[in-house]
């Protein structure tokens, strides 16, 4: 009868480590039923789960692969186990699996506490973890670090509600942002990104900025909040807005685009969903003049936004056309996908306001990006902490994936 044994080994890394070992198992003719390998720093930990066939020298091959692990200098141990064991353990395959981000400037020992404990209490087990940026330089600024570590979990959630409650109150309370997400096919395969423009893409409101150029920006910044909390109807808001921009002139548009300023890792992002074949789109309660501004810097697809109406040179206080609202964020985010022959799953909307949560529940994956409190809370998935390029990190992409 074959014997199956955990072969764990840990200490110095170094170039040929794992050949070695293999060579010496290869004399036994064992068989290789998993194995996993991670390096922190300069320590290797490897993991080989191995079935020796019938007859095999067990003991000759534990002293073997002791006399191997002195001779590298590394520490070599073996565990039996159990034929139900590991066949309880195969039977596991196929089951429910997530995906746990974390997402901070930096990761500290108390979050990662409180967040493996939320973990444990709701019965999920944690079966790998993977750091997906780079390695932080000790003088980097505290501002500026990104931090990423990826948890594979298995099982399910006793109380997925109370699960995502936990999870919001630790991003709140800790300053980190916590993703969960059921590892599926669709996580692997998006082929759609839709962006909100304003306080989005970029780290402004136009709106308010036009607001300012015609000397009326306290009224406009005043709706425009109200309306970005959900206090307001946006299209009601967005006409009361507009109606205080009439008669500006034309001129101001062209130097207000040209000084946008584009939040943190849009670059980043857009140039690497690019390079790999994602279609982007922008689906905006803003304004085409400024969409098609971005589409040619960053290299967008897709523009949807409002058309400001001018005459004579300067702006009536209309919009050409329906007015792009929640509803038909959500509405142009099916006729993409659509367009694009994907399904819903394979798409992903990013957008601040309460007007973006139709299309961030539609999405397959939803983020409210450095949101207020009501859209946060509302929407599956949040980044406050970091660039926009963060989005990637919940893709499952490491640094060295990013262009």
């Amino acid at each position: 009868m074959s014997s199956i044994l955990m072969l764990k080994v840990s200490g110095h890394d170094r170039k040929g480590l794992t050949a070695e070992l293999t060579t010496t198992l290869a004399e036994f003719g064992v068989i290789l039923l998993d194995m996993g390998q991670s390096v922190i720093h300069d320590q290797v930990s490897l993991g080989m789960l191995l079935q020796l066939p019938d007859g095999a020298d067990t003991s000759g091959v534990l002293k073997e692969i002791l006399f191997k692990a002195h001779e590298l200098g590394i520490h070599a141990r073996f565990t039996p186990v159990e034929e139900p064991a590991y066949t309880d353990w195969v039977g596991q395959q196929g089951k429910d699996r997530y995906v746990l981000t974390l997402l901070a400037r930096r990761i500290t020992a108390q979050q990662l506490a409180r967040v493996s404990t939320v973990v444990s209490e709701q019965g999920l087990n944690i079966q790998d973890i993977t750091r997906l940026t780079g390695r932080i330089p000790l003088d980097a600024p505290a501002d500026t670090g990104k931090a990423c570590i990826e948890l594979t979990l298995r099982g399910q959630p006793s109380n997925a509600d109370a699960l995502r409650l936990a999870f919001l109150d630790i991003s709140s309370q800790l300053d980190i942002d916590v993703a969960f997400q059921q590892d599926s096919v669709y996580r692997r395969n998006r082929r759609l990104v839709c962006f909100d423009m304003d306080s989005t893409l970029i780290e402004t409101e136009v709106i308010d900025e036009l607001a300012r150029a015609a000397g009326v920006g306290d009224q406009v910044a005043a709706i425009t909040e109200r309306a970005m909390s959900g206090e307001l109807d946006f299209q009601q808001s967005f006409r009361q807005r507009m109606a205080l921009l009439k008669g500006l002139d034309e001129s101001v548009l062209a130097g207000i685009a040209a000084r946008l300023p584009i939040t943190e890792g849009a670059e980043r992002l857009i140039r690497t969903l690019r390079a790999y074949g994602f279609k982007t789109a922008i689906l905006s309660g803003g304004f085409t003049y400024f969409g098609h501004y971005l589409q040619q810097r960053l290299g967008i697809d897709y523009v949807y936004a409002n058309e400001l109406e001018i005459a004579d040179g300067r702006v009536t206080g209309e919009v050409k056309g329906a007015i792009v609202d929640g509803a038909r964020k959500a509405e142009l985010l099916r006729e993409l996908a659509q367009r694009e022959g994907i399904q819903l799953e394979q798409t992903i909307a990013v957008g601040d306001g309460a007007n973006d949560l139709p299309m961030l529940s539609q999405a397959g994956l939803g983020i409210a990006f450095r949101a207020k409190p009501i859209v946060r809370e509302s929407a599956r998935h949040a980044i406050s902490t970091l660039g926009l390029d963060a989005v990637l990190y919940l893709l499952g992409f490491r640094d060295q994936d990013i262009h």
